[in-house]
């Protein structure tokens, strides 16, 4: 697999792979999140990639959404706690359309007022609808409490008080101090030659001038392991438990990673799947997760349960947790478990939008890509005593933190 790669002189990246597919994918990330937020700016990101769709200097909100719909395709957003990102999906043939929206709405956005307004209601509704899901409002609590007083707790959403008070002046500062163009990719999965992409690529983003900033995130530290339990009066009882993990240059994240997966992967068959359902029919939702991020990381297990299992399940967790921190995985076991995940991965990148943001966002933390190739190989190094001391480490009960609710 051949990577096209391109760096303009103000410091935006290329990415492209070219595949022969009718569908194209592609889309523009920007290295700033929600824990880049100021505190008075909490929520800013995630609004700003709303009013993305809002309107340019040339378009109305209509001609944006329009312009790919018209032709089939989809425009879309998201932001995490590290980056943005617009990305979009249609036929090949409407690249250079595709390509030129991009660059329109990130760098030509005009934010009207009338609109502010109206998102900001958009979201508030979207903050409240996350109230009344408590299987995923825990994981908000668990971050909120799991990073106390750092910019890596606050909810992606932000604050009610904080979004209504929100103006165009403060979004055009956010961008000019948060959008830095040396941490910008623009990255592309579809039947393009490198030559055409690099043309519209430099069409459509040379003449963006060079804000070159150094990352100013300040690093998590000083971890305090918790256990809380906060009343939600909800049917079932939800709880997460979890520890912190390896950052995005840590050379032990690969091991972490299939660690997560053979604690409580998607798999039907990850241990605490099998020990807490299908062996015991005590929990139907049980999932384990690994966040890496610039300068830490998160590793947590999920699950819900009806109350009276709530100590059965915290028991058989732990009992997993023992076993694989004293017993080392034999040979077939381990074959087994990297087999699953390299399957995983190999069914992911088969989805060319998956491929494309997964190129970007390496591009930008790695300034390179590893292919799946190299991916599987670096899988196939990890031994059992390497799993086991990974294990030892973040599976640790005295830092483990637990939230609960019930």
């Amino acid at each position: 697999m051949d990577f096209i790669t391109h760096v303009l002189f103000n410091g935006i990246k290329l990415i492209h792979i070219q595949v022969p597919s009718p569908v194209a994918h592609c889309g523009f990330i920007i290295h700033t999140g929600s824990r880049d937020e100021d505190t008075d700016e909490q929520g800013m990101a995630h609004f700003i990639e709303h009013l993305f769709f809002k309107g340019t200097n040339k378009r109305k909100a209509f001609h944006v959404l329009s312009r790919l719909e018209d032709v089939g395709g989809e425009l879309n957003a998201y932001t995490t706690k590290e980056e943005t990102c617009i990305h979009a999906s249609f036929l090949k043939e409407y690249y250079e359309r595709t390509i030129e929206l991009i660059s329109d709405v990130v760098f030509n956005s005009n934010f009207p007022e009338k609109a502010l307004e109206s998102e900001k209601d958009v979201i508030l509704d979207e903050i409240n609808s996350y109230k009344d899901s408590p299987s995923e409002l825990i994981f908000d609590d668990f971050e909120e409490l799991f990073f106390s007083n750092h910019s890596l707790s606050r909810n992606i959403l932000g604050k009610a008080k904080f979004l209504k008070k929100f103006n165009r002046n403060d979004i055009f500062s956010f961008i000019e101090n948060k959008y830095n163009t040396n941490q910008m990719v623009f990255t592309s999965v579809g039947d393009i030659s490198a030559s055409r992409i690099i043309y519209l690529f430099e069409k459509y983003f040379k003449h963006i001038a060079p804000n070159y900033k150094e990352n100013q995130r300040i690093p998590f530290k000083n971890y305090q392991p918790f256990n809380q339990i906060k009343k939600k009066n909800t049917f079932q009882i939800h709880a997460i438990l979890g520890n912190l993990g390896y950052d995005l240059k840590d050379s032990r994240r690969m091991t972490l990673h299939l660690l997560s997966n053979i604690i409580g992967g998607p798999g039907m068959i990850s241990r605490l799947n099998l020990a807490l359902r299908e062996r015991k029919g005590y929990s139907y939702n049980i999932e384990s997760s690994y966040t890496p991020y610039s300068d830490t990381g998160l590793f947590n297990i999920y699950f819900s349960t009806d109350k009276e299992y709530l100590d059965k399940c915290l028991e058989i967790i732990y009992k997993e947790f023992t076993s694989l921190k004293t017993k080392l995985l034999g040979n077939q076991q381990l074959k087994k478990a990297k087999q699953q995940i390299i399957g995983q991965l190999a069914i992911s990148f088969e989805s060319n939008e998956n491929q494309m943001l997964s190129i970007g966002k390496s591009y930008l933390v790695y300034d390179r890509v590893d292919t799946l190739t190299e991916i599987n190989a670096k899988i196939e190094l990890i031994t059992a005593i390497e799993l086991a001391e990974v294990a030892n480490e973040i599976l640790n009960k005295d830092m483990i933190s637990l939230l609960i609710f019930k």
